[in-house]
């Protein structure tokens, strides 16, 4: 979720959730979650994001997918996970969410030192090439 892509490159924003890891640390990542029956994957993301974040979007552009494995009551689960580039349309800013410990609004300038995965870090930097692409193409 990007709020200010039609501004100025220095006001950009992304809407990151913080969670508590098992040792107490706060890892920063991008709102993501579970496909529900007869949603598209689309769907799914500005779902899950307003969930996460308060923040309603709509969807710009497909960044890719992430595939891990995470162990969970002592089972390996593989998970693949599709991220979108999401334009900011309104709402607030929320860590209602159980799931979430912090919202922030971050410079993207600040996402390579801020999420705590090297996947999301990747993505962050495709979407930074994706949004200077857009914006050189409406000059």
């Amino acid at each position: 979720m990007v709020d200010g892509l039609d501004g100025p490159r220095e006001k950009r924003t992304a809407a990151l959730i913080g969670r508590t890891d098992r040792r107490g640390r706060l890892l920063w990542s991008l709102p993501k979650g579970h496909i529900e029956e007869g949603e598209t994957s689309e769907q799914t993301a500005i779902r899950e994001v307003a969930e996460e974040t308060g923040i309603n979007g709509v969807v710009v552009a497909e960044l890719g997918s992430i595939d891990y494995w995470f162990v969970t009551e002592g089972r390996r689960v593989h998970k693949t996970v599709h991220h979108f580039l999401l334009r900011s349309i309104g709402g607030e800013l929320s860590d209602a969410d159980v799931e979430v410990t912090q919202v922030a609004w971050v410079p993207l300038s600040e996402l390579d030192s801020r999420l705590a995965y090297a996947d999301e870090r990747r993505l962050a930097e495709v979407a930074n090439r994706m949004i200077d692409r857009m914006e050189t193409g409406k000059r």
